[in-house]
């Protein structure tokens, strides 16, 4: 597939690296039934362009991009409190010289800090323009185009940026990584099994899907779901694929059945820590030094680990975690991830 049609501001010079994990892989098989668990890989998105990386680093290439080109001067997106999409699009704001506002939705009541540590601390250090709060439920789009309208009215010209990058052109962010990854397994001679990422907002998971099935990479991805279940999640990865693939012209019907999640890892709620969390978070970085966060990475890994102790996987299957970043947040949560205090199991 041809992306060079679409404007792209380039963040990141080179590849993700794409790593196995060998003492996490050991540490995962001496607690799964009888050794049997797979062989676990990382691709490294959590070292990605813009402060400090992330996934929402791709879809930002595409989406700035298409922004710039609208004559825009200000980015305006939305999340929740902590939201690297958020932080990592008010980076890209400071890069190309634009200003940024967010709309943050408390879906947590009262969650929203403005002297919080983690990536409340980077809006104020990067400079975000404005911050609106709005209380769980909100019609977010409809939030950000008051915003949008705001400015308007003061001769600006706004570009609104969905929640978490998700929409057709955002998605083109993951066909690339498809590409980069098809890549790599050949040069590296790598055969992957199954892929493991988290599904949020769709435009990740929905992404690589329409990459995988446009360039005929016949792997399974599975979906751990951060925020719903299965009978919500995939409808919305499944439009996002389809979107994705429209927009690139593949003339192809996302199969259903290409769209797997699972829901199990994320309660009690959105952004609430769990016991699971805590030891993905922990096992990582206390095998192989790497962080995950504690609302999407950590509750995503908590999946694998998961799957993996049910049988999921096969014996010594290659399977790859997309990791998509995350890391400030930590600072937001460091009593729940040391386990200095008690959460659900």
């Amino acid at each position: 597939m041809d992306l060079s049609r679409f404007p792209r501001r380039r963040y990141t010079k080179d590849a993700t690296p794409l790593e196995f994990l060998p003492n996490f892989t050991a540490a995962l098989r001496a607690t799964c039934p009888d050794g049997k668990s797979p062989r676990v890989w990382i691709k490294r998105d959590d070292m990605l362009g813009l402060t400090p990386g992330g996934n929402k680093t791709r879809k930002l290439e595409f989406l700035v991009a298409d922004a710039l080109g609208q004559g825009a001067d200000t980015l305006v997106t939305c999340g929740a409190p902590q939201s690297n999409h958020c932080r990592a699009t008010l980076s890209a704001a400071v890069k190309e010289g634009m200003k940024c506002r967010f709309v943050i939705e408390e879906r947590v009541p009262n969650s929203y800090r403005e002297e919080a540590s983690g990536n409340n601390f980077l809006f104020r250090l990067m400079g975000v323009e404005a911050i609106t709060v709005v209380p769980a439920g909100t019609n977010m789009m409809e939030a950000m185009q008051a915003v949008a309208a705001e400015l308007a009215a003061l001769g600006r010209k706004a570009y609104i940026v969905p929640g978490g990058g998700s929409n057709a052109i955002g998605g083109l962010g993951y066909v690339a990584c498809a590409q980069e990854l098809q890549q790599q397994f050949f040069e590296q001679g790598v055969q992957i099994d199954r892929v493991v990422l988290g599904s949020g907002s769709s435009g990740t998971h929905g992404g690589l899907l329409a990459g995988f099935l446009g360039n005929r990479i016949n792997i399974p991805i599975v979906g751990i779901g951060v925020s719903r279940d299965p009978a919500d999640q995939d409808p919305l990865v499944h439009k996002e694929a389809q979107a994705v693939s429209d927009l690139l012209g593949l003339n192809m019907t996302v199969p259903r059945d290409a769209v797997l999640s699972f829901g199990d890892w994320w309660r009690p709620k959105y952004s609430v820590p769990n016991q699971a969390m805590v030891e993905a978070v922990q096992m990582l970085a206390r095998t192989e030094a790497i962080l995950l966060d504690p609302v999407y990475t950590g509750k995503i890994m908590a999946g694998l680990i998961g799957l993996a102790r049910q049988g999921y996987f096969g014996k010594d299957e290659n399977v790859l975690f997309i990791h998509t970043g995350g890391a400030p947040s930590l600072h937001a949560y460091e009593a729940e991830v040391l386990g200095l205090k008690d959460m659900p199991a």
